[in-house]
């Protein structure tokens, strides 16, 4: 098992989401360079959350063309897994693996903070470990994190249970209260029609460490990690 990170100009935690595979789940972890289109044999990707490009034009909207993500194209379609957390799920929907987009925040301010989610499905490779309604706390970081789809698209994500998580109160409760950015119905993270991809505005790359203040974040990876060592 390898599990590759990816790395644009302008990337910042790339090394915190390496640091989850290499030193705390201790699993074989590479960097992959944007302008490679070399997976290097990689069983699941992560795109790292960041200002790739700098955000020029748009969030994500230059990290599409980058080389690599031809290749990560060709892999998810494959079936194989991908994660991008932030950053790396502007990216994905920009480069049209996950439906949608990200707008600026309500407020137009940039936030950072603790946040509450709600796990909305546990099929996929990254949420299998976890129980439906199950509220996990992650940092949240972006001035772009308001999801937004059409209400097409919004009524497939639901009737294909692809609503990942919601942004909700400790108690599981979905409220306008507990949505930091006025993402689209508390939308916080939402998977493809293949399952295999997954995009979240929250880090659970910086909440793998109870040092970090939670460690809910590294349920994830640890079910990225599972569904790989039994795929």
């Amino acid at each position: 098992m390898k599990i590759g990170v990816l790395v644009f100009p302008g990337s910042n935690c790339d090394h915190d989401t390496y640091n989850v595979i290499d030193a705390v789940a201790q699993q074989p972890a590479t960097f992959l360079w944007h302008a490679s289109e070399d997976l290097q044999g990689c069983d699941a990707i992560l795109v790292p959350g960041g200002f790739a490009y700098g955000d020029y034009l748009r969030t994500g909207a230059l990290a599409r063309f980058a080389p690599i993500m031809g290749s990560v194209k060709k892999f998810a379609a494959q079936g194989g897994p991908v994660m991008g957390i932030c950053n790396g799920f502007q990216i994905l929907c920009e480069s049209g693996l996950l439906p949608g987009a990200l707008m600026r925040n309500a407020g137009l301010r940039y936030i950072c903070k603790q946040v509450n989610l709600r796990t909305e499905t546990n099929d996929s490779p990254f949420t299998h470990l976890l129980q439906r309604g199950e509220v996990l706390q992650m940092p949240i970081g972006h001035m772009e994190g308001n999801y937004f789809c059409d209400a097409d698209a919004l009524a497939t994500l639901k009737k294909q249970d692809r609503i990942a998580f919601r942004y909700s109160t400790p108690a599981g409760d979905i409220t306008a209260d507990a949505n930091p950015n006025g993402s689209l119905e508390n939308i916080a993270g939402v998977l493809s029609e293949g399952r295999n991809v997954l995009g979240m505005m929250p880090h659970p790359d910086r909440s793998s460490e109870s040092i970090l203040g939670t460690a809910d974040g590294l349920k994830l990876f640890q079910g990225l990690i599972s569904s790989l060592q039994t795929a």
